[in-house]
């Protein structure tokens, strides 16, 4: 994966394994220059050897054609915010408010965690609208 830095876009390359009429499926295997990228522990393509990524939209390709993908660098912080950041704020603040109420120290942490259900619940419920929002493009 490699960020290119003046338009804010990472980029990493790929093959395409099928293409149909509104959507073409690539195959991502990170390389060595995964583990320079400061991105590394938060992004999910560094952790795994090949993933598979459905780009919606009509391209020019074929399987087997070499390809980039791009993504903007803004939706890769917005996807570490929605799967990281959010929940940490969320339990830490439910923490607060129950142990400010008095509610016991067992009681208060097991309410606190027990908030992540219906945040990871709505979260995959949204996922459509979510993957409209998160969205890779290819350069051929």
């Amino acid at each position: 994966m490699h960020k290119t830095s003046n338009r804010g876009i990472i980029d990493h390359e790929g093959v395409v394994c099928s293409v149909d009429n509104n959507s073409v499926v690539v195959s991502i295997k990170s390389s060595a220059s995964c583990s320079g990228c400061h991105a590394e522990g938060s992004c999910n393509m560094s952790g795994q050897e090949e993933k598979i990524i459905d780009i919606s939209g009509r391209y020019n390709v074929k399987p087997g054609d070499r390809v980039t993908i791009l993504m903007k660098q803004s939706m890769g912080y917005s996807a570490l915010f929605l799967g990281y950041i959010l929940p940490v704020i969320l339990v830490v603040l439910t923490l607060i408010i129950m142990v400010s109420m008095d509610a016991g120290e067992l009681s208060a942490g097991l309410i606190s965690f027990s908030t992540l259900i219906p945040y990871y619940l709505i979260l995959f419920l949204l996922k459509n609208r979510i993957n409209k929002i998160f969205t890779f493009t290819l350069k051929v």
